[in-house]
C-alpha cells in the first residue's frame, strides 16, 4: 500500500518561538567598540554609533533599544568590557533580539569568547549580524564562518602583541627608560619624553629616605607624611606602608633603571608576571638624572635587609618598637596598655614573652616617660666624648668604610658571569646543531653552570659588604652629624637624636638599665 505524506507547515519561528504571520517588530541593538583612545579610533568609533544607531531607526520593523559600546577597550577578554557584559545580560534577560556589530573582530577577538557568547545568545532567541562579513547567527552556516572569522581576528591579535611585545622589549634593549607618570613621584616627563626632576615632588622622596636612615620604619613614615597631608603618589590622602617601602626599594630615584620587571605572560587574558629570570632583564646605569645618591640608596637596601633579617624587632610601629631588649630572655619589650577604659589609662613597655613558658622574666616594664628621662640621661653621658667620637670618624672612615677592593671584585665577578653566561649559550648551540656525546655535552655544561652559580653567590655576598659598610657608613655621618648639633646639655627628649644615636636598649633590671650606642659604645645606668 503507497505511504500518503502530509507536510504541515510551521506555524511559529523555531528561534523566536513566535507566529511566522507575526508583524511584531524585533528589538534591535547596536555594538561598537574601539580598542585604543587615540585620536583616529576615536573618530571611528563615534562614526560606528552614529550609524548603527540611525541605521536601526530606519528600519519599520525593527524597534531600536539601545546601543552599547565600549571604548579604548581590547576585544582578547570579555571580562572588563562593560558595554559587551551588559548587552549580553539585557539579551538574555529578553530585551533584544538582534545584535548589529560591524565586524567579528569588533564583537571577539577571541575564538572561545565569541562563540561561547554567540551560542548563549542563540540558545536564548537572540541572532547577531555582522555586517562587514555578512554573517547571520541563525544561519546554517553562520557558526562555521564565525569559527573562521573568529580564529582570523585571534590570529591577529597575537600578531598585534607579538609586535609590541617586540618593540618594548627592544627600547629596553635599548636602554629607553619610561614610567607611569601620572603615579610616579619625583619626576615629569621631559619634552623629549624622558624623565626629568619635579623638585617639589623630590623634595617628599629626599624625606622619606632621610626619615628611614634616622631609624623610622616605613609605617611610620607613612603615619608622619599622611598628618603631615602630603598626597601619595597617586593623589590619594593616605599613605600606606607598601608605598612607601615600593619608593625606598626604586632604583630610578638614584638614576638607574632596571627594565622588564614584570612580563605579559599570555595575550589574551593579558595576565602579568613577575620576572624571576623567564626573559631578559636590562640594567641601565645613569639613565636619568638622580633624586638620591646611589651611596643613600645602597644604605637604605642594606638597612632593609638588616630589618627584615629582624623581623621580630623591626616591626616599629612605634618610637620604642624594636629598640628596647629584655636583659632576661633576649626578647624585644613590646606596647601594652593598661586601664585602657577608664582615667587611669597607660601606655606601658614590657617583655613580649614576659609570661611565656615556666620560668617567667623578672625584669621590670618601663612607661614612656621613664624610658624619656633615662635616655635624656645616658645622653648626657655619651655627649661628653663627642669631640673624640667626631674625630675618630674623621681619622679611620675613609678607610673602615672603604669599599674600592670590593668594587674591584664586584666588577671582576661581574665580567666573569658575562663570560660564562655567552660560554652556556655557546655550548647550548653547538650541541643543537652538532652530533656529539650527551655525556660529554651534560659534563661540559654542569661545569659552565656551576661555575656561573659560584661566581653569582660571590657576587651576592660581595654586595650585601658594599651596601653594608655604605649603611654603616651613613649611620655613622649621621650620629656625628647629630652630636655636633647638640647643645651642651640635653633637657628634653628629642625623638630624631633617638633614632639616630641609639642602637639598642638592654633592661636587666630597675636599676641596671644600658643603652648601646650605635658606635658601640654602652652607656649603664
Amino acid at each position: 500500500m503507497a505511504k500518503n505524506v502530509t507536510t504541515i507547515p510551521a506555524t511559529k519561528n523555531r528561534f523566536t518561538a513566535e507566529p511566522i504571520s507575526s508583524q511584531k517588530k524585533r528589538k534591535v541593538a547596536g555594538y561598537a567598540r574601539v580598542s585604543t583612545d587615540m585620536e583616529g579610533q576615536q573618530n571611528s568609533y563615534a562614526a560606528q554609533c552614529d550609524y548603527y544607531t540611525a541605521y536601526i531607526r530606519s528600519r519599520a520593523d525593527w524597534e531600536f533599544v539601545k546601543l552599547y559600546s565600549d571604548e579604548g577597550i581590547s576585544a582578547t577578554s570579555t571580562r572588563h568590557r562593560e558595554g559587551f557584559n551588559q548587552m549580553v545580560k539585557d539579551a538574555l534577560d529578553g530585551k533584544i533580539d538582534l545584535i548589529i556589530t560591524k565586524s567579528v573582530s569588533r564583537f571577539a577577538r577571541n575564538t572561545v569568547d565569541s562563540l561561547s557568547t554567540i551560542r548563549k545568545l542563540k540558545e536564548n532567541g537572540c541572532e547577531c549580524y555582522f555586517e562587514k562579513e555578512n554573517i547571520w547567527t541563525f544561519d546554517s552556516k553562520g557558526e562555521l564562518l564565525i569559527t573562521i572569522m573568529s580564529s582570523l581576528a585571534q590570529e591577529e591579535s597575537r600578531s598585534i602583541s607579538e609586535n609590541c611585545t617586540w618593540g618594548i622589549r627592544k627600547r629596553f634593549a635599548d636602554g629607553k627608560v619610561t614610567v607611569s607618570f601620572g603615579r610616579f613621584l619625583g619626576y615629569d616627563r621631559g619634552e623629549d619624553g624622558n624623565l626629568v626632576i619635579n623638585e617639589e615632588q623630590a623634595q617628599v622622596v629626599r624625606k622619606i629616605y632621610g626619615f628611614f636612615l634616622l631609624g623610622h620604619s616605613p609605617y611610620k613614615i607613612a603615619k608622619i607624611l599622611t598628618e603631615k597631608g602630603i598626597p601619595t603618589p597617586s593623589g590619594k590622602k593616605v599613605w600606606g606602608k607598601s608605598v612607601v617601602e615600593s619608593i625606598l626599594t626604586n632604583e630610578k630615584y638614584k638614576g638607574d633603571a632596571l627594565l622588564q620587571k614584570v612580563y605579559t605572560v599570555d595575550f589574551l587574558s593579558k595576565k602579568k608576571k613577575v620576572n624571576e629570570g623567564e626573559i631578559p632583564q636590562y640594567y641601565v646605569k645613569g639613565s636619568h638624572p638622580a633624586i638620591i645618591t646611589p651611596a643613600v640608596f645602597d644604605s637604605v637596601q642594606a638597612l632593609m635587609e638588616a630589618r627584615r633579617l629582624g623581623k621580630s624587632r623591626n616591626s616599629c610601629v612605634g618610637a620604642f618598637s624594636g629598640k628596647i631588649k629584655c636583659g632576661d630572655c633576649g626578647s624585644w619589650y613590646g606596647s601594652k596598655v593598661w586601664h585602657s577604659n577608664d582615667k587611669y589609662r597607660k601606655v606601658v613597655w614590657q617583655c613580649n614573652h614576659k609570661f611565656d613558658g615556666r620560668k617567667k622574666c623578672t625584669t621590670p616594664h618601663l612607661d614612656e616617660e621613664a624610658i624619656k628621662k633615662l635616655f635624656i640621661k645616658a645622653l648626657n653621658i655619651f655627649c661628653v666624648e663627642r669631640e673624640e667620637i667626631t674625630t675618630a670618624f674623621q681619622e679611620i672612615g675613609e678607610t673602615a668604610f672603604c669599599t674600592d677592593e670590593l668594587d674591584g671584585e664586584k666588577k671582576y665577578l661581574q665580567e666573569e658571569m658575562n663570560v660564562v653566561g655567552e660560554l652556556v649559550q655557546q655550548c647550548i648551540g653547538e650541541n643543537s646543531c652538532t652530533v656529539q656525546g650527551q655525556a660529554d655535552y651534560e659534563k661540559h655544561y654542569n661545569a659552565l653552570a656551576e661555575r656561573f652559580y659560584k661566581a653569582k653567590a660571590r657576587l651576592d655576598e660581595t654586595e650585601d659588604r658594599i651596601a653594608t659598610k655604605q649603611a654603616q657608613r651613613k649611620m655613622m655621618q649621621n650620629l656625628v652629624d647629630i652630636l655636633e648639633k647638640m647643645p651642651e646639655a640635653v633637657d628634653s627628649f628629642d625623638e630624631g637624636a633617638w633614632y639616630a644615636l641609639v642602637d639598642y636598649v638592654t633592661v636587666y633590671g630597675r636599676d641596671d638599665i644600658r643603652f648601646t650606642f650605635k658606635n658601640g659604645i654602652e652607656i649603664a645606668l
